[in-house]
């Protein structure tokens, strides 16, 4: 009783006057001085603290010293007076009434490093209040001034140990509040990530995971998996010490694959066929962040990136995982994909109609190139939700759209794919069954019904799939001309391809071949099939009676048709004259000629189309640059690149990017656009790029006399198919000198660390080093050889040239006839060397 009343006299003041609140503050400051009793300091601080929010910054300007000092001396000897002060500065910096107030709290308590060695210090002291009390005040620290707590704890002498202690308290609300102050204390800090890592961070992490159940956890396993994350990312020391751990296997068992599978071998049912909720598709989806980041790291590569790919590409393309898990399994896969889709045997599953998803059906085997293919025509699950075209289907058949563009970047796969789409010599065309790509692509919509959309979605999506074989790639646009089809109409079977049959039971028998009439018209080429195609859609799309939702979709078929045409008749003269030959002229100008103000994107885009077929109309035959220049006079040049350049200002132009191409419907809300609304595909970022690389090279053509060379006139496609295959052999030779080079680094690494035991054994692996410099050697020279030899046929190019000018002009001197395209091609040449 003493105590309470000397200590409610002095607060009083003499005879009872009253106390303002900032005297208070001063006289329980004075009680903060080491020379009083350690109760006296408690009880100050204890008061203090219940004044902490209401005089926040007269705590500050008198007491914080004080504070500081009971922290450094008192906390560790008494667990109330630390949970006291803790608390205390806690309030006192935190920035969410007063930000200004907070940040200034802070900065005085950083304004030396003691106050952070304390706090780490601290954290190893096993009191409940305590170590809770220190992570709240170091997490509240690290969000005002991360940096400065981060430079502050690598000297820290007890920091790494007392963090991963804290990790591993069997306390929970220790543990959890240690994984979030871990989670801020490695934020961009790759020193910090290294520290812990080695300290033992990853091992406490996962068993966190474990003991929160796995993949089925809650929110701390999340939040574990996240921590994992961030000391992976942007880290490749952090990463490499990670795949030696023997820890990377744990994130295949937790999603319950095998990281021993074989190769031949199916993967187990229990990971095809799981049970999700929200908790568990978010901490899949952060091991499935994470297993991307180990198989797009340096240096990871053999057996485990195989067995972490097949992971992804059997949850995307044959589990009942999530959409949105699907979606990011075929994200995250590396751009530099080299996994052998084609080899690879995956088995799809089918949810069983009505049965809640809780009943599935095993359908037929099939290469995983065969299903991303399906994917990607037809949607999840073979479109059996094709009519509710929801955004998030549509992104994961963009993605699978991605991976297929990544699989096909070599020129002999591209050629492969498109060469089975061409029906050999001998063989007929009706009589062969046409693959799931060539008939999404030549499919005919029905002009007098309404039209479907899930049919527009797939022909769209084929159209991206077939422009990514083209691209780039001469051989594969003049084997593509050679594709010819039978013209279907009406929507696409959703059975998809051959293998999607239950197989529960037999597989139903293949329809047989329509019989062909000898007096029957011979199919039509893929070309004309799609020129005929955009007629038809033009046509369908100016009907009275369509609505406006239907006009939309015929607009999004057309978008398709033209954006498809446009990357195939690039650059490829033939193409453009058969193109021309098909009636492809008077299909661009009518659009082109009822251009409204409301709507130019399809305008703009046959703009576009025809400047290229007037760009690249370099063959003879009826319709020249000469027939198609007065055209474009009487469409007025000027008026024509005006209508080309609003595309740009075109919504659905505008909002693709590389990482999305799926755009919400007009009309969605935001709440619908969050929760999955209804979607649709316009451009892909690769038809963007394609135009606005090219957009310049189209306006100047259209501006060109049609007597002119095409101002991108180059080299033949003769004389480009040369150069393409010096340059790939070149980079064979490149990839086997660098092959020999790592063989030879490895060989010098092993010999280094293996002592031999005996002379025979050195010489030995002196002469396989010799062999191998040599072999290095060798390759160089072929090397240099085949660059001279390039070199000499560019030269002798030249030559050939210049020699066939020569023997035109003597040809002229002699009176002889020259041809008018060599005629013309002189005049300009003549025409250069006069300006020169």
């Amino acid at each position: 009783m003493d105590f309470f009343s000397q200590t409610y006299v002095a607060l009083r003041g003499p005879t009872g006057a009253p106390q303002t609140a900032t005297d208070t503050v001063g006289k329980l400051s004075d009680r903060l001085q080491p020379a009083t009793l350690l109760a006296d300091r408690r009880a100050a601080v204890l008061a203090l603290k219940g004044l902490a929010r209401d005089c926040k910054q007269d705590i500050g300007a008198l007491s914080l010293p004080g504070l500081l000092q009971v922290l450094y001396n008192d906390a560790e000897v008494d667990p109330d007076i630390g949970k006291a002060v803790l608390e205390t500065l806690n309030l006192l910096c935190d920035v969410e009434d007063d930000k200004e107030l907070g940040f200034k709290h802070t900065d005085a308590v950083l304004a030396s490093d003691q106050a952070v060695h304390s706090l780490f210090a601290l954290l190893a002291d096993i009191n409940f209040y305590t170590r809770f009390g220190t992570l709240q005040f170091l997490s509240t620290l690290l969000h005002n001034r991360r940096q400065v707590v981060q430079s502050y704890f690598l000297t820290a002498p007890t920091g790494p140990a007392s963090v991963v202690s804290a990790l591993e308290d069997k306390r929970e609300i220790i543990r959890n509040e240690a994984i979030t102050m871990v989670q801020a204390l490695v934020a961009q800090s790759a020193d910090i990530q290294k520290v812990l890592a080695f300290e033992g961070a990853f091992e406490k992490l996962f068993n966190i995971v474990k003991q929160e159940g796995g993949v089925e956890g809650m929110s701390v396993a999340h939040e574990a998996l996240v921590c994992v994350d961030s000391l992976l990312r942007f880290n490749s020391s952090n990463q490499s010490y990670f795949r030696e751990t023997g820890l990377p296997p744990i994130l295949l068992s937790l999603l319950l694959f095998p990281p021993d599978l074989p190769s031949d071998a199916p993967a187990p049912q229990e990971f095809a066929l799981q049970f999700w909720d929200e908790p568990k598709l978010k901490n899949a989806q952060a091991i499935v962040t994470i297993i991307a980041l180990l198989v797009g790291s340096k240096g990871y590569s053999g057996q485990d990136v195989h067995v972490f790919t097949r992971c992804l590409i059997e949850t995307a393309l044959a589990s009942n995982a999530p959409t949105a898990l699907k979606s990011q399994a075929l994200r995250l896969l590396p751009s530099n994909l080299h996994f052998p889709l084609s080899e690879l045997i995956v088995t799809p599953y089918m949810p069983v109609p009505e049965t809640n998803g809780e009943e599935w059906d095993r359908l037929e085997s099939a290469s995983a190139l065969d299903a991303l293919v399906e994917l990607a025509l037809h949607g999840e699950y073979n479109g059996i939700e094709n009519n509710k075209r929801m955004i998030r289907g549509l992104e994961l058949r963009a993605a699978a759209v991605g991976v297929f563009e990544n699989f096909v970047r070599k020129e002999e796969i591209k050629y492969a794919i498109v060469s089975s789409m061409v029906a050999t010599e001998g063989n007929n065309h009706a009589k062969l069954p046409p693959t799931p790509l060539l008939q999404a692509l030549s499919i005919t919509p029905e002009p007098s019904g309404p039209l479907d959309h899930a049919l527009v979605t797939s022909s769209h999506f084929a159209g991206l799939l077939f422009t990514s074989l083209l691209r780039s790639s001469l051989r594969c646009k003049a084997l593509a001309r050679s594709i010819k089809t039978q013209i279907p109409t009406g929507a696409p079977d959703n059975g998809g391809g051959s293998f999607f049959v239950p197989a529960d039971g037999p597989a139903p028998a293949a329809p047989p071949p329509p019989e062909t009439d000898e007096d029957d018209e011979p199919p039509q080429t893929l070309l004309q099939v799609l020129a005929e195609n955009l007629s038809l859609a033009f046509l369908s799309r100016s009907r009275q009676d369509a609505s406006d939702l239907e006009s939309r979709e015929w607009d999004r078929l057309i978008v398709g048709y033209l954006t498809l045409l446009s990357q195939w008749l690039w650059e490829d003269p033939a193409a453009v004259r058969e193109f021309l030959n098909s009636g492809g002229l008077g299909i661009l100008v009518e659009p082109i000629n009822q251009v409204s103000e409301s709507d130019f994107l399809i305008p703009s885009l046959c703009v576009f189309l025809l400047g290229i077929l007037y760009e690249y109309n370099r063959e003879p035959g009826e319709i020249t640059r000469a027939t198609i220049s007065p055209i474009l006079n009487r469409l007025g040049v000027d008026t024509l690149l005006g209508r080309m350049s609003r595309l740009r200002e075109d919504e659905r132009f505008k909002n693709v990017s590389p990482e999305t191409l799926v755009q919400p419907c007009p009309g969605a809300s935001s709440l619908a656009i969050k929760f999955g609304g209804e979607g649709e595909v316009w451009f892909d970022w690769a038809f963007i790029d394609f135009w606005k690389s090219n957009y310049y090279t189209v306006q100047r053509g259209l501006s060109t006399d049609p007597d002119q060379l095409a101002s991108t006139s180059g080299p033949s496609a003769e004389t480009a198919m040369l150069i393409s295959s010096l340059r790939d052999s070149l980079q064979s030779q490149t990839q086997e000198i660098d092959n020999l080079r790592a063989q030879l680094q490895q060989q010098q690494q092993q010999q280094q660390q293996k002592v031999p035991s005996n002379n025979d054994e050195v010489v030995a692996l002196k002469s396989q080093v010799e062999s191998l410099r040599a072999a290095l050697h060798a390759s160089e020279e072929k090397q240099k050889e085949t660059e001279k030899e390039q070199e000499d046929l560019l030269v002798l190019l030249d030559e050939v040239s210049g020699k066939r000018k020569k023997d035109k002009a003597r040809m002229r001197e002699a009176g002889l006839e020259v041809s008018e395209d060599e005629g013309d091609e002189d005049d300009d040449d003549d025409e250069e060397g006069n300006e020169d």
